[in-house]
């Protein structure tokens, strides 16, 4: 009865989608209270009742229930509890389930905490969060049914995918999904500000925790996602520029351009049409990733869907909900008045420069993702990758980080070009001096995209802490803390990235046990290969002690195969110190008794995650300072009233 449970409480949820939709937008055009007041109950409702249908999911993976179809084909009982908990999302139709249900549960706390709102901007809201839930639900039910059934049900299951078997599995998707979700809120307060002509700052002011949360959330998705396939994969690279990889990029690009532009717009009341557009763009891309991965029309550990009708599902709910938003904005935004002006050098301009930038990389990635897909369908299969966007989306990613360090020095609405330029000299020396540094001690053995890499990753970083000058730091607002860590982490990843690809070392070696290796300053002796046995895997291990003139450390770098389904993963062996991490990975038995091994030693790699956790970090912090100021600001209003 689980599952006939849990599909009872998803239709319930999706009538319930549809009544809070007729409500809110019935009533708004009716001018009944009587029907809006019945909006938010029917939005929490439709939250719990998500919520029940996905714990009742993850209930039916715990306990292995193979009458499933879900379970059988994407479980089995042998398995560790973590990845039959996590397992639940690992594939199509329960990563699906979580969608709607964090799309339920998040229209529920819009429905119960959103007080900034006026009543009919409010309600468009969450008639717009019905509509775009209700979408998902019909393409749930109707063609990825999470809860069906099988007439005889197997012994035991088929096993889920052994690259997602690990504890990756529990955080990555999770937190991609509320980014997603949490843009999907974004893009209902844009719609529901056009419906009631409301796009202002009390609208920007509402909408910004949410557009922050997301990127947050989004942040730590990628990060964590970046990392998983570093030591996963055994490649050696942090992000190899896949089309799902770029599938997640895509919405983070846009959700970082809205995030300043709503910030704008509710400190300064400007760009208002740029922050409805934004909301719209944002949205679009994660619908776009939603697409890609669910359609069938790539390969990969991330593509769940391998019918081509749901792609067509999906690309239809893409043309519906993303065409009807932008031609509610042509036709609205006439009505929406010009915000405040501001002169050209000032911050608010350097905010549209940064967001221009950020269109452009969009821009660059989604045509380099799209494109192969497009030459393909007309029989010409066309490769992009790493070279062409490192070539054309390196250099205006310098650009990017270069806005980046001076908006932080200019004034809002008007300031001088003299006066910023003496802000700047700092960072323009601390640049000058690795500009020296780095002609002096590398010059003509790295490139020159890593070169500027570093350069400008340390002018970022001196400028990053120029908002902290001359300030009484324990008076600072955390807002103010949190952008000087978020553009700091920026500073962090950019020169883990430039580190990487300017001094990685890489070596590959056959050798025997008994062999010792040298490589960038350090040995290592092969002691043995044994085989070794885990929960659900059976694995060949190479013993290594290496050193770099210290004590020995022991690694174990592993050839793994999984019986369930059956695969072959190599499981990489990091060994990580202050200056960078040594890679090893283990592959086959070649003639002689030696055993193939590629080994990197990749100098700061780890400031890549450790940035990425920075900027994430800076972004939480704003919000609890923005959300604690807003909080104290109602209090003392309310003490002064009483």
């Amino acid at each position: 009865m689980i599952a006939e449970t849990g599909l009872a409480a998803l239709w319930l949820a999706a009538s319930l989608a549809l009544l809070q939709l007729f409500l809110a937008f019935a009533g708004l055009k009716g001018g009944k209270p009587e029907l809006l007041a019945a909006v938010r109950p029917a939005a929490v409702a439709q939250g719990l009742l998500t919520a029940i249908a996905f714990a009742l999911l993850i209930t039916l993976f715990l306990r292995s229930d193979m009458s499933v179809l879900l379970v059988a084909t994407n479980s089995h009982s042998m398995k560790p509890w973590l990845y039959k908990f996590a397992g639940t999302w690992g594939n199509h139709e329960g990563s699906m389930l979580l969608w709607v249900t964090v799309m339920g549960v998040a229209g529920a706390a819009v429905a119960l905490f959103e007080r900034a709102l006026q009543r009919d901007a409010h309600m468009a809201t969450l008639g717009g969060q019905a509509a775009i839930s209700l979408g998902f639900y019909t393409f749930l039910l109707f063609s990825s049914n999470p809860f069906a059934r099988i007439a005889q049900p197997p012994a035991d299951g088929q096993g889920l995918n052994p690259l997602l078997q690990d504890p990756g599995l529990a955080f990555h998707p999770p937190t991609l999904y509320l980014g997603y979700v949490g843009l999907s809120v974004a893009f209902s307060f844009a719609i529901g500000a056009l419906l009631t002509r409301q796009v202002d700052a009390a609208f920007a002011r509402a909408m910004r925790p949410w557009v922050l949360a997301a990127w947050v959330l989004l942040t730590l998705g990628i990060t964590a996602g970046s990392y998983w396939a570093y030591y996963e994969l055994g490649w050696g690279g942090w992000w190899f520029w896949d089309p799902v990889e770029n599938a997640s990029l895509m919405p983070w690009l846009a959700a970082t351009a809205l995030l300043h532009s709503v910030t704008v717009l509710a400190t300064r009341d400007a760009l208002r049409a740029w922050t409805i557009m934004l909301a719209v763009i944002a949205f679009s891309m994660s619908m776009v990733g939603t697409f890609l991965v669910r359609s069938g029309i790539l390969t990969s550990v991330h593509a769940f869907a391998v019918d081509p009708t749901r792609g067509s599902f999906i690309l239809a709910l893409l043309a519906i909900y993303i065409g009807g938003a932008l031609a509610l904005f042509g036709w609205r935004i006439g009505s929406v008045r010009e915000g405040a002006p501001f002169e050209l050098v000032s911050r608010e301009t350097m905010l549209v420069v940064n967001n221009l930038l950020l269109s452009v990389i969009l821009g660059i990635v989604l045509i380099g993702t799209l494109y192969p897909l497009m030459t393909e369908a007309f029989g010409h299969k066309v490769s992009v990758g790493a070279p062409y966007f490192d070539r054309i989306a390196g250099p205006i990613a310098l650009a990017l980080m270069i806005a980046l360090a001076i908006g932080p020095m200019v004034r809002w609405r008007r300031d001088g070009a003299s006066a910023v330029g003496k802000r700047l000299l700092v960072p323009a020396a601390v640049g000058l001096v690795a500009v020296a540094a780095l002609a002096a001690f590398a010059w003509g053995r790295i490139g020159v995209l890593p070169f500027l890499g570093l350069v400008i990753a340390l002018a970022v970083g001196a400028a990053s802490i120029a908002p902290l000058w001359r300030r009484n730091l324990l008076r600072t607002p955390l807002f103010t803390w949190g952008m000087v860590i978020a553009h700091l982490g920026c500073a962090v990843s950019l020169a883990g990235m430039a580190c990487d690809s300017a001094f990685t070392v890489e070596k590959l070696v056959a050798a025997r046990p008994g062999d010792t290796i040298q490589t960038a300053g350090w040995t290592l002796r092969f002691v043995q290969i044994m085989p070794v046995a885990g929960d659900n895997w059976t694995a060949l291990q190479a013993d290594m002690r290496v050193d770099r003139g210290g004590t020995p450390v022991l690694i174990r770098p592993q050839s793994r195969f999984f019986a369930s389904p059956p695969t072959s993963t190599s499981e990489a062996a990091l060994l990580t110190r202050w200056d960078g991490q040594l890679y090893v990975v283990l592959g086959e038995e070649v003639e002689g008794g030696r055993w193939q091994m590629r080994i990197w030693w990749k100098p700061f790699v780890t400031l890549i995650w450790l940035g990425g956790v920075l900027i994430a970090l800076g972004g939480a912090l704003a919000l609890v300072g923005r959300e604690r100021r807003g909080w104290l600001m109602k209090w003392r209003a309310r003490r002064a009233l009483a």
